[in-house]
């Protein structure tokens, strides 16, 4: 518990360290008898959640957030919360990308770049607490602007996931009581307009056009393979490749921070196999990528596949490689089971449904095909039959071989029927009464 004490007008708030046992004292100095029973509230839920570990009550929380540096810092200097780190914005989101040491370059790239458009639009010195959700609205709508951010909306909404966790990361280390940016969506959406399904004879004039036998299995590793290009594609060693057992490891730099998603073993299909044939039969010895060109950062691959798609008298499309990926996959979800597909091309089934499987134009040849006449008799003969054997057994198992037989019997007659019906046809008036004319 904690108390007021008044000395000469001069008031302050006593309590007893909770670790230490000794008297604390935090001054107020001339404040109304209101305030300072409302800064002794505040004082004992602090030393309550402290005694039992939980978060401070949420108006307490709020509290906190809204006091000054130089009274937070009493606070600190009598143990009751821990210094306050920066709630400014801009410095807040320093630190915070200062600290993702778990992440790869390219993620610290995106959140410098989320951290611009954020610090454009609230300020560089704004307190964190300051911000409410109808600002965050206003900041989505914004990003998309042509005088504003300029962003597209797969970027716009990938800013608004940024700040999102942002802020999610400020509410647990408590410098914001809520997250402004909870009720807003973002993430990446599928945008389905840049699918393109690249065919095998297109592959073939792309192989053709390749320039030499390292870009040919740029592409068949890409194409044929479903490696993702060029990270994927560049790490493969000649030691993953195992012709013997016709299969390969492949690395990803993309998913190795997931459990077991480090490497996926992938089959060398029969498209595939001769290009790494032969491309192997050219390596020097001990050479150790199967790619030994491009390996520069700063070396473009997208410059010289549009070259290639060019001279094989194609037009370029959108997503260059993730779509001779996507059409990998679409293929292979034919053949085999979906989540086989998924764990050669190195995906989830939702990510596969959602990014890369794809409607093509033979899938609509062969929805539209009249299959042959004589099979339709048969097939809807064999389905009653099957429906007649199951609801046999069915009923054989709840209400034993009198009732069974009964009910089955019924079954086989309407079976008998609608046979005859199938064979004889239908008569001119078809099933429904003659309506006579009026």
């Amino acid at each position: 518990m904690a108390s007021i004490s008044n000395h000469g007008g001069l008031k302050a708030v006593q309590f007893i360290g909770p670790v230490d046992g000794k008297r604390r004292t935090i001054r107020l100095g001339r404040v109304h008898r209101r305030e300072a029973l409302s800064v002794k509230l505040h004082v004992e839920r602090l030393l309550a959640s402290k005694r039992t570990g939980h978060t401070p009550e949420q108006g307490t929380a709020e509290w906190l957030l809204a006091l000054d540096d130089p009274f937070y810092a009493r606070l600190v200097a009598v143990g009751l919360v821990p210094d306050r780190e920066s709630a400014l914005l801009a410095s807040f989101i320093d630190s915070y990308i200062g600290s993702r040491t778990d992440t790869k370059n390219s993620t610290c790239t995106t959140y410098k770049r989320a951290r611009a458009k954020l610090v454009t639009f609230f300020g560089e010195d704004r307190k964190l607490g300051t911000i409410h959700p109808g600002e965050c609205d206003d900041f989505a709508r914004w990003l998309r602007k042509p005088d504003g951010g300029g962003l597209a909306e797969a970027t716009a909404r990938k800013t608004v996931q940024i700040g999102k966790q942002l802020f999610r990361a400020a509410l647990r280390k408590r410098l914001v009581s809520v997250n402004p940016f909870a009720d807003l969506s973002g993430g990446v959406i599928a945008n389905r307009t840049k699918d393109r399904f690249v065919t095998p004879a297109e592959t073939v004039k792309l192989l053709e056009a390749c320039p030499d036998t390292q870009w040919r299995a740029i592409v068949a590793l890409t194409r044929f393979g479903g490696l993702r290009c060029p990270s994927e594609v560049l790490a493969l060693k000649w030691e993953d490749i195992d012709f013997a057992a016709s299969k390969m490891m492949v690395h990803s730099p993309k998913t190795e921070h997931h459990a077991g998603k480090a490497f996926r073993l992938v089959p060398l299909f029969p498209e595939l196999l001769p290009i790494l044939e032969d491309l192997h039969e050219l390596a020097e010895p001990g050479t150790v990528h199967v790619v030994t060109r491009y390996r520069e950062a700063t070396q473009n691959l997208r410059t010289t596949f549009l070259k290639i798609i060019k001279r094989a008298g194609l037009t370029p499309w959108a997503k260059l490689f993730q779509n001779l990926r996507s059409s990998r996959e679409t293929e292979l979800a034919e053949r085999f089971p979906v989540h086989v597909a998924a764990a050669w091309i190195g995906n989830s089934t939702l990510v596969a449904a959602r990014h890369y499987l794809q409607v093509t134009d033979a899938h609509f040849g062969a929805a539209v095909e009249t299959p042959g006449q004589s099979e339709q008799p048969g097939a809807l003969q064999n389905a009653v039959q099957q429906t007649d054997a199951r609801a046999c057994k069915q009923m054989q198992e709840e209400e034993g071989e009198e009732s069974e037989s009964a009910f089955c019997a019924s079954l086989q007659g309407f079976a008998s029927d609608r046979k005859s019906l199938q064979n004889k046809g239908l008569g001119v008036t078809g099933l429904e009464p003659v309506t006579s004319s009026v």
